[in-house]
């Protein structure tokens, strides 16, 4: 395309972009599920009513949103492509025919981070600048993707913790079999087996013995590995076959959680950040998951404790050779 056609493209636009600090699936799993939507869809002040949700090529999705005014605002959206975590395609008619324009959304990663490009392309430049007069529509897409933004972050469960060990030995300490064994896990449950793939689409499947003596099985699936950066992957409760399952002591909880750790160097220290959200999950299992945040801090500050203690005596015993 040339830059004439780039120039006329441009002028038939809305484009918003915002950075959102969490990972790609997380942010691509808000536009999976009507229950999400309901929760930031629209510009502040709008909420929206979910008729019909089908997200595939050629599926529909068909809702009313609800203005501050009390005025309803009728939607028609028909998905033309979808490419998980990467990018969204639609046409969109509203409001009995008078907004119709082609969107694309963009979802980027920027190494647990993610750059969100949303751009509406309108029949004409005449047919964009109305839609923008009439309805807000440049101020209404930066309110919607702030709404968005906000409730990736109410809904997030972040850890953090400074280790007194070099970034490359903390990396190994989630990376091999033999280290995770010695420390993962709750305070009080014994490990009784583990198998760890550590790569992209590898799983790291673990069983641990709970105070009452019955086993707890769980599941790591890796969705991305950057050594010695960043791990990526959804945690589950599982069964001795890999299968994911309920919590044994809590079935609302979601059944899928996203995390991304993190590792940064701070002078000669590591620091070890994990962020957690809920993918594929209903709206009372996203509100079990954030009440139960306080429990998983304790949760995984006696885990963390375990870390750092056996960080401590790796290190004591290396000194010591």
């Amino acid at each position: 395309m040339d830059a004439g056609n780039n120039a006329e493209l441009d002028a038939r636009s809305i484009v918003t972009v915002r950075l959102i600090d969490a990972p790609r699936e997380l942010v691509f799993d808000a536009f999976t599920n009507p229950d999400h939507l309901a929760r930031w869809w629209g510009p502040n002040g709008f909420s929206t009513t979910t008729h019909a949700f089908d997200m595939r090529p050629s599926g529909e999705w068909r809702y009313t949103m609800h203005g501050p005014d009390g005025r309803d605002y009728e939607n028609h959206i028909v998905y033309e492509e979808i490419v998980r975590p990467e990018r969204i395609a639609y046409t969109h008619g509203g409001d009995k025919g008078a907004v119709q324009f082609k969107s694309t959304i963009i979802f980027e990663d920027l190494g647990g981070k993610t750059r969100l490009t949303m751009r509406g392309v309108f029949p004409s430049k005449e047919r964009r600048d109305w839609v923008a007069e009439t309805y807000g529509a440049v101020e209404g897409g930066k309110q919607t993707l702030g709404r968005l933004d906000e409730f990736l972050t109410d809904n997030a469960f972040v850890f953090s913790r400074s280790f007194d060990a070099p970034r490359a030995l903390v990396w190994k300490m989630w990376s091999e079999a033999e280290h995770l064994a010695k420390w993962w896990g709750p305070k009080g449950f014994p490990w009784v087996s583990g198998k760890l793939d550590f790569r992209s689409g590898g799983m790291f499947h673990y069983c641990m013995m709970m105070p009452n003596g019955m086993e707890m099985w769980g599941k790591f699936v890796y969705r991305e590995i950057v050594a010695p950066e960043r791990i990526v992957f959804v945690n589950s409760f599982s069964d001795a076959a890999g299968n994911t399952t309920r919590g044994p002591f809590m079935t609302d909880f979601p059944l899928e959680v996203l995390n991304l750790v993190t590792f940064t160097e701070d002078g000669g220290k590591t620091v070890v950040t994990l962020r957690g959200g809920p993918i594929n999950a209903t709206a009372a299992e996203r509100e079990k998951y954030k009440a139960m945040h306080s429990s998983m801090r304790g949760g995984f500050g006696g885990t963390f404790d375990q870390l750092e203690g056996y960080l401590a005596n790796m290190q004591n015993i290396a000194g010591s050779q």
